[in-house]
């Protein structure tokens, strides 16, 4: 009788706590379920974000990159039209230069004023602008750039900038004749005869024409024209006897006769 009556107790009891353990341990699962749903939810939104974020910083990079190759062209393009300019006046002196020579050689006149015992001219030269500090700096920071880093086509960039912004100094015919001397090392031997041409007709009083001079005969020499070439030595040669450039010149007959 007490074994049923313990039963009768313990069997209710029994399925209560089974229920209550049941109820326990599935309720920690739906929220498991939902967390997760929550957690996925939100890397889901995370990455959506960067994703877009990487879209944008895309898009900026290219309208950047696109807005860089426009100014490069630009800048090219005034480069380009800088020195257009540049040879277009270089080639009108050029002929300018060559009208008045065959002119002179038809009147049976010296294609240039003559000079005295000294290798001097009789006519007295014209004093050109001394450089202030900050055009012998610019000066110096180009002959740099041709003697020592051989950077050429920056060196004629900067030339050209150079004659343009300091006009009818005594660094300005220097300009002159390098933009001959990098021309002649590329070699671009039509311009180079335009920048030799310039010192040697319009800077003939400047220490640097005889050697213009000379190197217009070297170039003239590379480009075929030998018998112009020749002219140009023997010009030297008369007109500045005194100069290193003459001596060159006289080796240059010597090895080039006939």
């Amino acid at each position: 009788m007490r074994k049923q009556l313990m039963a009768a107790v313990l069997l209710p009891l029994g399925i209560g706590l089974a229920g209550v353990t049941q109820a326990q341990s599935s309720t920690p699962a739906y929220q498991n379920t939902s967390s997760e749903a929550q957690r996925k939810a939100g890397n889901s939104q995370a990455t959506a974000e960067l994703f877009y974020m990487i879209q944008q910083l895309q898009r900026e990079v290219r309208d950047l990159r696109g807005k860089v190759e426009e100014q490069e062209h630009q800048i090219t393009r005034l480069q380009q039209q800088g020195r257009d300019r540049y040879v277009d006046l270089d080639q009108r002196i050029l002929e300018l230069s060559k009208s008045i020579e065959n002119r002179e050689a038809a009147a049976g006149q010296p294609d240039s004023e003559s000079a005295d015992g000294n290798g001097g001219r009789l006519t007295p030269a014209r004093v050109y602008r001394s450089p202030e500090a900050e055009e012998q700096e610019r000066y110096n920071q180009i002959i740099d750039l041709i003697r020592n880093k051989k950077d050429f086509d920056s060196a004629i960039t900067q030339l050209y900038e150079f004659v343009d912004k300091y006009p009818e100094g005594d660094l300005t015919v220097n300009a002159y004749y390098w933009l001959g001397e990098v021309y002649l090392a590329k070699p671009q031997l039509e311009q180079a005869q335009q920048a030799f041409t310039i010192v040697s007709t319009r800077y003939a009083d400047h220490r640097k024409a005889p050697d213009a001079v000379y190197k217009l005969g070297v170039t003239l020499d590379k480009l075929g024209e030998k018998s112009e070439a020749r002219r140009r030595m023997n010009m030297v040669v008369q007109q500045y006897p005194k100069s290193g450039a003459a001596d060159l010149a006289k080796k240059y007959l010597e090895s080039n006769q006939g």
